[in-house]
């Protein structure tokens, strides 16, 4: 999308890039200019003037300091990000995630966020803050659950995972809670909603041991990658970096077992759980 194309008014990213780009005009900057300014390319400026990617708030002040705006777009920044459900290190993720035309994710230990059911959610997350109120796990839930509507809409964007047999083995939950889980991923691949591999225990060493990760491409701006730990994430950007993912990634669909295989596991192991 062109900048002169942006309604300021259809989101707060919206402003917030018609803003920048009123801004950087007044300046009598060019998008070159500007990104030069504040160590980035033309291109990255035209993005963020454009709503298809949001500054950080370490961006946001860099941008000020070179417009002389005294704060405004790192206060902007901050509201938005305030504004979001998610942890500050997921925000920017998620809403990259919500304009993805297509997601590719391995996931190595457990489901993945977008396939996750209400309980194995809440189990989930009470493992590992045992200390945690009912109401802040819920709260929890209740935003993965929101982010869960991104494959029901009209315009879902094509969704892939690899997901390691370690992911359908370990019983978040328990049984009944592992069986529902599974059921849930069946009933999404066989309404064409998602397509699942399973790389399983017997492949041994395979090319997605380093960890999870995502890669989101978008239909009018360059893919980004996103890698995430248990308390931290990044979002990688650079071309020759983003391009080592999706070779890795193929490497991967490669090892996993074809879809139909995969989708046959599943169901089997979902079946263990019911004896």
């Amino acid at each position: 999308m062109r900048p002169k194309d942006l309604n300021p008014w259809d989101s707060p990213r919206a402003f917030y890039g018609t803003e920048l780009r009123r801004k950087r005009e007044e300046a009598g900057l060019s998008q070159e200019e500007l990104g030069a300014l504040v160590f980035c390319s033309g291109a990255y400026i035209g993005l963020m003037e454009s709503a298809t990617r949001r500054p950080t708030k370490e961006m946001a002040k860099l941008l000020d300091a070179a417009l002389h705006t005294d704060g405004i777009l790192t206060r902007m920044c901050e509201a938005m990000e305030q504004a979001s459900q998610h942890a500050e290190y997921f925000r920017l993720a998620a809403e990259l995630e919500a304009m993805a035309s297509a997601i590719c994710e391995y996931a190595p230990m457990i489901v993945p966020g977008l396939l996750q059911t209400p309980e194995y959610t809440r189990a989930l997350i009470r493992a590992s803050r045992p200390f945690t109120s009912d109401e802040s796990i819920e709260k929890s839930v209740s935003t993965r659950q929101e982010r869960a509507q991104l494959l029901n809409g009209p315009e879902s964007p094509e969704v892939w995972f690899i997901v390691h047999e370690v992911v359908l083995r370990a019983a978040v939950g328990g049984s009944e809670v592992m069986r529902a889980q599974l059921a849930h991923m069946v009933e999404l691949i066989e309404h064409h909603r998602v397509l699942v591999q399973v790389i399983p225990l017997s492949a041994g060493a395979h090319p997605l041991m380093d960890g999870a990760f995502r890669v989101m491409s978008f239909a009018d701006a360059p893919p980004v990658v996103y890698t995430e730990s248990a308390y931290s994430g990044q979002l990688l950007d650079s071309p020759a970096l983003v391009a080592r993912y999706v070779k890795t990634y193929d490497l991967g669909r490669a090892a996993a077992l074809p879809p139909k295989a995969s989708l046959q596991m599943i169901r089997a192991v979902m079946e263990d759980y019911a004896a």
